[in-house]
């Protein structure tokens, strides 16, 4: 049975942590390990980022809507805002060893949200909302005796 959590933070930095919270304990009573429950609150993190800087410009009084919706081995976050569309085509695909060896600040979110989860989307809702939507499926645990 599909579970949902919803948690609604204002477009500043400040909130990061209590939006990196809420989500790592939702993944954690998921059944993820550390090292994914990590992986999936980075990637949150990331879009949640994204948003204040580019979305709403650093303006601080917006909001950004975290919605968790857990379903049998799915674990999908939705991260809504009302700010600046976004064009995910517009991004180029990053080269890494190129993009390091600039020693660029930032530009890895959309990369790293990609790379960290299993399914990465975006919408518009309503014609005027912005959605990024990301997936983590849950792997079942394999037995560890390796012989």
């Amino acid at each position: 049975m599909a579970k949902t959590l919803k948690k609604i933070i204002l477009s500043s930095t400040d909130n990061l942590l209590e939006v990196r919270e809420f989500v790592s304990a939702a993944a954690r009573d998921f059944g993820f390990s550390e090292e994914e429950t990590s992986k999936i609150a980075l990637a949150v993190d990331e879009a949640c980022t994204n948003i204040i800087k580019h979305s709403y410009k650093n303006q601080p009084d917006k909001t950004i809507q975290v919605v968790i919706l857990r379903q049998p081995n799915k674990f999908e976050i939705s991260i809504v805002d009302e700010g600046r569309k976004f064009d995910p085509e517009a991004i180029k695909p990053l080269n890494l060893k190129e993009h390091l060896s600039h020693y660029r600040r930032g530009g890895l979110g959309v990369y790293l949200m990609r790379t960290l989860m299993d399914k990465v989307e975006y919408h518009t809702i309503s014609g005027k909302k912005n959605e990024v939507r990301l997936t983590k499926f849950l792997q079942p645990v394999r037995s560890s005796a390796r012989r």
